[in-house]
Protein backbone atom coordinates (compact mmCIF):
# COMPACT_ATOMS: atom_id res chain seq x y z
CA UNK A 1 0.00 0.00 0.00
CA UNK A 2 1.31 3.44 -0.94
CA UNK A 3 0.50 7.07 -0.14
CA UNK A 4 -1.34 7.30 -3.46
CA UNK A 5 -3.61 4.41 -2.45
CA UNK A 6 -4.82 6.44 0.54
CA UNK A 7 -5.52 9.61 -1.47
CA UNK A 8 -9.21 10.49 -1.17
CA UNK A 9 -11.07 11.23 -4.38
CA UNK A 10 -13.06 14.48 -4.54
CA UNK A 11 -15.62 15.82 -6.97
CA UNK A 12 -13.87 19.16 -7.17
CA UNK A 13 -12.75 22.16 -5.13
CA UNK A 14 -14.89 22.94 -2.07
CA UNK A 15 -15.66 26.66 -2.50
CA UNK A 16 -18.80 27.21 -0.41
CA UNK A 17 -18.73 28.25 3.23
CA UNK A 18 -20.06 25.50 5.45
CA UNK A 19 -23.53 26.18 6.87
CA UNK A 20 -22.57 24.27 10.02
CA UNK A 21 -22.08 26.16 13.25
CA UNK A 22 -19.20 24.37 14.93
CA UNK A 23 -16.32 25.53 17.11
CA UNK A 24 -13.63 23.69 15.19
CA UNK A 25 -13.29 22.49 11.63
CA UNK A 26 -11.00 19.70 10.42
CA UNK A 27 -8.48 20.76 7.76
CA UNK A 28 -8.06 18.57 4.70
CA UNK A 29 -4.42 18.13 5.62
CA UNK A 30 -5.26 16.43 8.95
CA UNK A 31 -4.06 12.82 9.02
CA UNK A 32 -4.22 9.69 11.20
CA UNK A 33 -1.24 7.37 10.81
CA UNK A 34 -1.94 3.80 9.79
CA UNK A 35 0.56 2.18 12.15
CA UNK A 36 1.04 3.76 15.57
CA UNK A 37 3.28 1.03 17.00
CA UNK A 38 7.06 1.14 16.88
CA UNK A 39 10.05 -0.37 18.67
CA UNK A 40 12.27 2.12 20.42
CA UNK A 41 15.78 2.12 19.04
CA UNK A 42 14.84 0.72 15.65
CA UNK A 43 15.17 3.03 12.68
CA UNK A 44 11.77 4.36 11.52
CA UNK A 45 10.73 3.84 7.90
CA UNK A 46 12.14 6.42 5.53
CA UNK A 47 9.79 9.13 4.33
CA UNK A 48 6.43 10.20 5.74
CA UNK A 49 4.32 7.58 7.47
CA UNK A 50 1.30 6.11 5.69
CA UNK A 51 -1.77 7.91 6.96
CA UNK A 52 -5.51 8.19 6.39
CA UNK A 53 -7.25 11.49 5.83
CA UNK A 54 -8.93 12.45 9.08
CA UNK A 55 -12.72 12.80 8.98
CA UNK A 56 -14.55 15.80 10.32
CA UNK A 57 -16.48 18.92 9.29
CA UNK A 58 -14.77 21.02 6.63
CA UNK A 59 -14.85 24.81 6.67
CA UNK A 60 -15.58 24.83 2.94
CA UNK A 61 -18.05 22.42 1.31
CA UNK A 62 -18.65 21.32 -2.26
CA UNK A 63 -22.42 21.08 -2.45
CA UNK A 64 -25.09 23.72 -2.11
CA UNK A 65 -27.09 22.04 0.65
CA UNK A 66 -30.37 23.78 -0.20
CA UNK A 67 -30.21 22.40 -3.75
CA UNK A 68 -29.05 18.90 -2.79
CA UNK A 69 -30.72 15.51 -2.42
CA UNK A 70 -29.20 12.67 -0.41
CA UNK A 71 -30.11 8.97 -0.52
CA UNK A 72 -29.53 6.31 2.14
CA UNK A 73 -29.52 2.58 1.38
CA UNK A 74 -29.11 -0.40 3.75
CA UNK A 75 -27.90 -3.69 2.29
CA UNK A 76 -27.02 -7.23 3.33
CA UNK A 77 -27.79 -8.93 6.62
CA UNK A 78 -29.34 -7.18 9.59
CA UNK A 79 -27.16 -5.55 12.20
CA UNK A 80 -27.86 -3.66 15.43
CA UNK A 81 -27.71 0.10 14.81
CA UNK A 82 -28.95 0.36 11.22
CA UNK A 83 -31.86 2.56 12.19
CA UNK A 84 -29.57 4.70 14.35
CA UNK A 85 -27.37 5.46 11.35
CA UNK A 86 -30.38 6.37 9.20
CA UNK A 87 -31.67 8.68 11.92
CA UNK A 88 -28.33 10.41 12.56
CA UNK A 89 -27.68 10.86 8.85
CA UNK A 90 -31.06 12.50 8.42
CA UNK A 91 -30.58 14.93 11.30
CA UNK A 92 -27.04 15.88 10.29
CA UNK A 93 -27.99 16.42 6.66
CA UNK A 94 -31.35 18.16 7.17
CA UNK A 95 -30.98 20.01 10.45
CA UNK A 96 -27.21 20.47 10.38
CA UNK A 97 -26.55 21.33 6.74
CA UNK A 98 -30.02 22.15 5.47
CA UNK A 99 -30.06 19.51 2.70
CA UNK A 100 -33.38 19.88 0.91
CA UNK A 101 -34.36 16.19 0.63
CA UNK A 102 -33.20 12.92 2.14
CA UNK A 103 -34.48 9.77 0.43
CA UNK A 104 -34.49 6.25 1.81
CA UNK A 105 -34.02 3.50 -0.78
CA UNK A 106 -36.20 0.47 -0.16
CA UNK A 107 -34.81 -3.05 0.25
CA UNK A 108 -31.14 -2.53 -0.52
CA UNK A 109 -29.62 -1.87 -3.91
CA UNK A 110 -32.75 -3.34 -5.51
CA UNK A 111 -34.41 -0.08 -4.42
CA UNK A 112 -32.06 1.87 -6.72
CA UNK A 113 -33.53 0.27 -9.84
CA UNK A 114 -36.78 0.95 -11.70
CA UNK A 115 -38.09 -2.48 -10.71
CA UNK A 116 -37.68 -1.81 -6.98
CA UNK A 117 -40.07 -0.12 -4.58
CA UNK A 118 -40.14 3.66 -4.83
CA UNK A 119 -37.82 5.45 -2.35
CA UNK A 120 -39.26 7.15 0.71
CA UNK A 121 -38.76 10.84 1.40
CA UNK A 122 -37.64 10.84 5.02
CA UNK A 123 -38.98 13.26 7.60
CA UNK A 124 -38.22 14.15 11.19
CA UNK A 125 -41.42 12.46 12.30
CA UNK A 126 -40.50 9.26 10.41
CA UNK A 127 -36.99 8.95 11.91
CA UNK A 128 -37.79 10.25 15.40
CA UNK A 129 -38.11 6.91 17.20
CA UNK A 130 -36.66 4.35 14.77
CA UNK A 131 -33.44 3.95 16.79
CA UNK A 132 -35.38 2.02 19.43
CA UNK A 133 -36.01 -0.80 16.94
CA UNK A 134 -33.72 -3.47 15.56
CA UNK A 135 -33.39 -4.20 11.86
CA UNK A 136 -33.77 -1.51 9.23
CA UNK A 137 -36.93 0.47 8.61
CA UNK A 138 -35.86 0.86 4.97
CA UNK A 139 -35.61 -2.87 4.35
CA UNK A 140 -32.65 -4.73 2.92
CA UNK A 141 -31.70 -7.30 0.30
CA UNK A 142 -28.74 -9.19 -1.07
CA UNK A 143 -27.36 -9.49 -4.54
CA UNK A 144 -25.64 -7.14 -6.99
CA UNK A 145 -27.36 -4.63 -9.25
CA UNK A 146 -26.07 -3.00 -12.43
CA UNK A 147 -24.14 0.14 -11.37
CA UNK A 148 -25.11 1.93 -14.59
CA UNK A 149 -28.79 1.35 -13.84
CA UNK A 150 -28.36 2.57 -10.25
CA UNK A 151 -26.52 5.73 -11.33
CA UNK A 152 -29.28 6.44 -13.89
CA UNK A 153 -31.86 5.99 -11.12
CA UNK A 154 -30.04 8.31 -8.71
CA UNK A 155 -29.34 11.07 -11.24
CA UNK A 156 -32.93 11.01 -12.51
CA UNK A 157 -34.05 11.88 -8.97
CA UNK A 158 -31.48 14.60 -8.48
CA UNK A 159 -29.47 12.62 -5.91
CA UNK A 160 -25.94 13.94 -5.47
CA UNK A 161 -25.01 12.18 -2.21
CA UNK A 162 -25.37 8.43 -1.63
CA UNK A 163 -24.76 6.68 1.69
CA UNK A 164 -24.55 2.86 1.33
CA UNK A 165 -24.66 1.13 4.73
CA UNK A 166 -23.34 -2.40 4.64
CA UNK A 167 -20.45 -4.84 4.70
CA UNK A 168 -17.77 -5.74 2.19
CA UNK A 169 -20.23 -6.68 -0.56
CA UNK A 170 -22.17 -3.46 -0.09
CA UNK A 171 -18.99 -1.40 -0.24
CA UNK A 172 -17.95 -3.24 -3.41
CA UNK A 173 -21.25 -2.07 -4.88
CA UNK A 174 -20.57 1.46 -3.61
CA UNK A 175 -17.16 1.41 -5.30
CA UNK A 176 -18.78 0.34 -8.59
CA UNK A 177 -21.37 3.13 -8.33
CA UNK A 178 -18.65 5.70 -7.62
CA UNK A 179 -16.61 4.46 -10.59
CA UNK A 180 -19.61 4.67 -12.93
CA UNK A 181 -20.44 8.19 -11.73
CA UNK A 182 -16.82 9.23 -12.21
CA UNK A 183 -16.78 7.77 -15.72
CA UNK A 184 -19.76 9.97 -16.59
CA UNK A 185 -18.39 13.02 -14.83
CA UNK A 186 -21.49 13.06 -12.61
CA UNK A 187 -21.57 15.08 -9.37
CA UNK A 188 -22.39 12.11 -7.14
CA UNK A 189 -20.58 11.65 -3.84
CA UNK A 190 -20.57 8.05 -2.59
CA UNK A 191 -19.67 7.68 1.09
CA UNK A 192 -20.13 4.26 2.68
CA UNK A 193 -20.72 3.36 6.32
CA UNK A 194 -19.26 -0.04 7.29
CA UNK A 195 -21.77 -2.41 8.84
CA UNK A 196 -21.19 -5.99 9.86
CA UNK A 197 -21.52 -7.85 13.13
CA UNK A 198 -18.60 -10.02 11.93
CA UNK A 199 -16.32 -6.97 12.41
CA UNK A 200 -14.32 -8.04 9.36
CA UNK A 201 -13.99 -4.79 7.39
CA UNK A 202 -10.39 -3.98 6.55
CA UNK A 203 -9.18 -0.67 8.00
CA UNK A 204 -12.12 -0.38 10.37
CA UNK A 205 -11.07 -1.46 13.84
CA UNK A 206 -14.68 -1.78 15.02
CA UNK A 207 -17.87 -1.76 12.96
CA UNK A 208 -21.16 -0.74 14.51
CA UNK A 209 -23.38 -3.57 15.72
CA UNK A 210 -20.46 -5.77 16.75
CA UNK A 211 -20.55 -4.94 20.47
CA UNK A 212 -24.36 -5.31 20.63
CA UNK A 213 -24.11 -8.71 18.95
CA UNK A 214 -21.34 -9.82 21.30
CA UNK A 215 -23.39 -8.74 24.33
CA UNK A 216 -26.36 -10.83 23.16
CA UNK A 217 -24.11 -13.77 22.32
CA UNK A 218 -22.63 -13.61 25.82
CA UNK A 219 -26.12 -14.01 27.31
CA UNK A 220 -26.73 -17.12 25.20
CA UNK A 221 -23.37 -18.61 26.21
CA UNK A 222 -24.17 -18.06 29.86
CA UNK A 223 -27.48 -19.92 29.40
CA UNK A 224 -25.63 -22.75 27.69
CA UNK A 225 -23.29 -22.90 30.68
CA UNK A 226 -26.24 -23.17 33.08
CA UNK A 227 -27.73 -26.00 30.99
CA UNK A 228 -24.41 -27.85 30.78
CA UNK A 229 -23.75 -27.68 34.54
CA UNK A 230 -27.25 -28.84 35.41
CA UNK A 231 -26.85 -32.39 34.07
CA UNK A 232 -24.20 -35.08 34.29
CA UNK A 233 -21.71 -34.82 31.39
CA UNK A 234 -23.57 -31.81 30.07
CA UNK A 235 -22.46 -30.09 26.87
CA UNK A 236 -23.63 -26.64 25.84
CA UNK A 237 -22.93 -26.04 22.14
CA UNK A 238 -23.44 -22.51 20.78
CA UNK A 239 -23.14 -21.64 17.08
CA UNK A 240 -22.47 -17.97 16.36
CA UNK A 241 -22.14 -15.95 13.19
CA UNK A 242 -18.76 -15.59 11.54
CA UNK A 243 -18.52 -16.85 7.98
CA UNK A 244 -14.80 -16.30 7.51
CA UNK A 245 -13.78 -14.52 10.68
CA UNK A 246 -14.09 -15.48 14.31
CA UNK A 247 -14.33 -12.07 15.97
CA UNK A 248 -17.82 -12.57 17.44
CA UNK A 249 -17.01 -16.05 18.72
CA UNK A 250 -13.71 -14.88 20.22
CA UNK A 251 -15.08 -11.70 21.81
CA UNK A 252 -18.15 -13.46 23.23
CA UNK A 253 -15.94 -16.22 24.62
CA UNK A 254 -13.82 -13.65 26.47
CA UNK A 255 -16.87 -11.68 27.65
CA UNK A 256 -18.52 -14.80 29.06
CA UNK A 257 -15.51 -16.44 30.65
CA UNK A 258 -17.39 -19.76 30.71
CA UNK A 259 -16.28 -21.27 27.38
CA UNK A 260 -13.99 -24.29 27.21
CA UNK A 261 -13.59 -24.55 23.43
CA UNK A 262 -13.80 -21.71 20.89
CA UNK A 263 -13.71 -22.83 17.26
CA UNK A 264 -13.12 -20.19 14.56
CA UNK A 265 -12.63 -20.31 10.77
CA UNK A 266 -9.05 -19.04 11.01
CA UNK A 267 -7.95 -22.11 13.00
CA UNK A 268 -8.23 -25.53 11.26
CA UNK A 269 -10.49 -27.95 13.13
CA UNK A 270 -9.32 -31.51 13.68
CA UNK A 271 -11.88 -33.88 15.20
CA UNK A 272 -10.05 -37.18 15.36
CA UNK A 273 -6.94 -38.54 17.03
CA UNK A 274 -5.48 -38.22 20.48
CA UNK A 275 -4.97 -34.48 20.07
CA UNK A 276 -8.21 -33.88 18.16
CA UNK A 277 -11.23 -31.96 19.40
CA UNK A 278 -13.29 -35.02 20.40
CA UNK A 279 -10.46 -36.47 22.51
CA UNK A 280 -9.93 -33.12 24.22
CA UNK A 281 -13.64 -32.81 24.91
CA UNK A 282 -13.60 -36.32 26.38
CA UNK A 283 -10.78 -35.37 28.75
CA UNK A 284 -12.64 -32.21 29.77
CA UNK A 285 -15.85 -34.11 30.55
CA UNK A 286 -14.00 -36.81 32.48
CA UNK A 287 -12.35 -34.11 34.60
CA UNK A 288 -15.18 -31.60 35.11
CA UNK A 289 -18.37 -33.33 33.89
CA UNK A 290 -19.50 -30.39 31.76
CA UNK A 291 -18.26 -28.30 28.84
CA UNK A 292 -19.28 -25.23 26.83
CA UNK A 293 -18.35 -24.99 23.15
CA UNK A 294 -18.64 -21.93 20.92
CA UNK A 295 -18.29 -22.46 17.18
CA UNK A 296 -18.33 -19.80 14.46
CA UNK A 297 -20.51 -20.74 11.49
CA UNK A 298 -17.58 -20.85 9.05
CA UNK A 299 -15.49 -23.26 11.09
CA UNK A 300 -14.70 -26.80 10.00
CA UNK A 301 -16.38 -26.52 6.61
CA UNK A 302 -14.01 -29.02 5.00
CA UNK A 303 -15.28 -31.69 7.43
CA UNK A 304 -18.95 -31.47 6.44
CA UNK A 305 -19.88 -34.20 3.94
CA UNK A 306 -21.88 -33.30 0.86
CA UNK A 307 -21.18 -29.57 1.06
CA UNK A 308 -20.87 -27.78 -2.28
CA UNK A 309 -17.44 -26.21 -1.85
CA UNK A 310 -18.03 -23.82 -4.78
CA UNK A 311 -21.70 -22.93 -4.16
CA UNK A 312 -22.38 -19.22 -3.65
CA UNK A 313 -25.36 -17.14 -2.57
CA UNK A 314 -26.74 -14.03 -4.30
CA UNK A 315 -24.12 -11.84 -2.64
CA UNK A 316 -21.29 -14.01 -3.93
CA UNK A 317 -20.56 -15.54 -0.51
CA UNK A 318 -19.70 -19.23 -0.29
CA UNK A 319 -22.64 -21.31 0.89
CA UNK A 320 -21.84 -22.86 4.24
CA UNK A 321 -22.72 -26.22 5.65
CA UNK A 322 -24.27 -26.27 9.12
CA UNK A 323 -21.24 -26.80 11.35
CA UNK A 324 -23.41 -26.59 14.47
CA UNK A 325 -25.68 -29.49 13.53
CA UNK A 326 -22.71 -31.47 12.20
CA UNK A 327 -20.69 -30.98 15.37
CA UNK A 328 -23.67 -31.89 17.57
CA UNK A 329 -24.08 -35.15 15.65
CA UNK A 330 -20.36 -35.98 15.81
CA UNK A 331 -20.22 -35.36 19.56
CA UNK A 332 -23.35 -37.42 20.28
CA UNK A 333 -22.18 -40.34 18.13
CA UNK A 334 -18.63 -40.30 19.52
CA UNK A 335 -19.69 -40.48 23.15
CA UNK A 336 -22.45 -43.00 22.47
CA UNK A 337 -19.80 -45.29 20.95
CA UNK A 338 -17.70 -44.89 24.09
CA UNK A 339 -20.68 -45.72 26.28
CA UNK A 340 -20.41 -42.27 27.88
CA UNK A 341 -23.46 -40.42 26.52
CA UNK A 342 -23.63 -36.65 27.00
CA UNK A 343 -26.49 -34.30 27.82
CA UNK A 344 -26.31 -32.11 24.75
CA UNK A 345 -28.00 -28.68 24.56
CA UNK A 346 -27.60 -26.91 21.21
CA UNK A 347 -28.12 -23.15 20.78
CA UNK A 348 -28.23 -21.34 17.42
CA UNK A 349 -28.96 -17.65 18.13
CA UNK A 350 -27.60 -16.36 14.79
CA UNK A 351 -30.58 -14.27 13.70
CA UNK A 352 -31.45 -13.28 17.24
CA UNK A 353 -28.15 -11.54 17.96
CA UNK A 354 -28.19 -9.51 14.74
CA UNK A 355 -31.79 -8.29 14.98
CA UNK A 356 -31.67 -6.61 18.40
CA UNK A 357 -31.56 -2.84 18.85
CA UNK A 358 -28.15 -1.22 19.32
CA UNK A 359 -26.81 -0.94 22.85
CA UNK A 360 -25.28 2.26 24.24
CA UNK A 361 -21.77 1.60 22.89
CA UNK A 362 -23.02 1.00 19.37
CA UNK A 363 -25.43 3.93 19.56
CA UNK A 364 -22.45 6.20 20.20
CA UNK A 365 -20.51 4.68 17.31
CA UNK A 366 -23.40 4.97 14.85
CA UNK A 367 -23.69 8.68 15.62
CA UNK A 368 -19.99 9.21 14.91
CA UNK A 369 -20.09 7.26 11.66
CA UNK A 370 -23.23 9.00 10.38
CA UNK A 371 -22.11 12.51 11.30
CA UNK A 372 -18.68 12.11 9.70
CA UNK A 373 -20.15 10.48 6.58
CA UNK A 374 -22.39 13.51 6.10
CA UNK A 375 -19.39 15.85 6.54
CA UNK A 376 -17.41 13.89 3.94
CA UNK A 377 -20.17 13.87 1.34
CA UNK A 378 -20.94 17.57 1.75
CA UNK A 379 -17.24 18.31 1.19
CA UNK A 380 -17.36 16.38 -2.09
CA UNK A 381 -15.42 13.33 -0.91
CA UNK A 382 -16.33 10.18 -2.81
CA UNK A 383 -15.48 6.50 -3.27
CA UNK A 384 -14.71 6.13 0.46
CA UNK A 385 -16.16 4.81 3.66
CA UNK A 386 -15.77 6.30 7.11
CA UNK A 387 -13.68 3.94 9.21
CA UNK A 388 -12.76 3.69 12.87
CA UNK A 389 -8.97 3.67 13.09
CA UNK A 390 -6.73 4.25 16.10
CA UNK A 391 -9.60 5.89 17.97
CA UNK A 392 -10.32 8.35 15.15
CA UNK A 393 -12.84 8.41 12.32
CA UNK A 394 -11.00 8.44 8.99
CA UNK A 395 -11.72 8.44 5.26
CA UNK A 396 -10.80 5.03 3.82
CA UNK A 397 -10.68 4.81 0.00
CA UNK A 398 -12.87 1.88 -0.95
CA UNK A 399 -10.25 0.48 -3.31
CA UNK A 400 -7.87 -0.40 -0.43
CA UNK A 401 -10.52 -2.20 1.62
CA UNK A 402 -13.10 -3.97 -0.53
CA UNK A 403 -12.33 -7.57 -1.36
CA UNK A 404 -9.82 -7.82 1.51
CA UNK A 405 -11.87 -8.75 4.59
CA UNK A 406 -10.15 -8.61 7.96
CA UNK A 407 -9.34 -11.89 9.71
CA UNK A 408 -8.63 -12.90 13.28
CA UNK A 409 -4.86 -13.26 13.55
CA UNK A 410 -3.70 -16.41 15.38
CA UNK A 411 -0.92 -14.42 17.07
CA UNK A 412 -3.17 -11.52 18.07
CA UNK A 413 -3.87 -10.34 21.61
CA UNK A 414 -7.54 -11.29 21.11
CA UNK A 415 -6.79 -14.91 20.27
CA UNK A 416 -4.19 -15.13 23.01
CA UNK A 417 -6.91 -14.07 25.46
CA UNK A 418 -9.23 -16.79 24.11
CA UNK A 419 -6.56 -19.46 24.59
CA UNK A 420 -5.83 -18.23 28.11
CA UNK A 421 -9.50 -18.15 29.18
CA UNK A 422 -10.58 -21.44 27.63
CA UNK A 423 -7.39 -23.35 28.37
CA UNK A 424 -7.59 -24.92 24.94
CA UNK A 425 -4.41 -25.44 22.98
CA UNK A 426 -3.82 -25.01 19.27
CA UNK A 427 -4.85 -28.03 17.27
Amino acid sequence: MTHDDLTVATLGPARRASPLRVRRYTPDAARVVVDVDFVEGQAPPSGPALAFEKAGPRERVYFDAGASTAAIVTCGGLCPGLNNVIRHLYYTLRDGYGVSRVLGARHGYAGLTPEGAAPLELSGEWVEAIHHSGGTMLGTSRGPQDPAVMVDFLLARGVNMLFPIGGDGTQRGAHAIAAEARRRGADLAVVGIPKTIDNDIRFCFQTFGFISAVAEAERVIDRAHVEAKSVERGVGLVKLMGRESGFIAAAATIASGEVNFCLVPEEPLNLEGGDGFLARLERRLDARSHAVIVVAEGSGQALIPGRDADGRDRSGNLKLGDIGAFLKQQIDEHFDRLGKPVGMKYFDPSYYIRSVAANAADSLLTERFARHAAHAAMAGKTDIFVGNWNGRIVHVPLVVSVGHPRRLEPDSELWAAVLAITGQERW
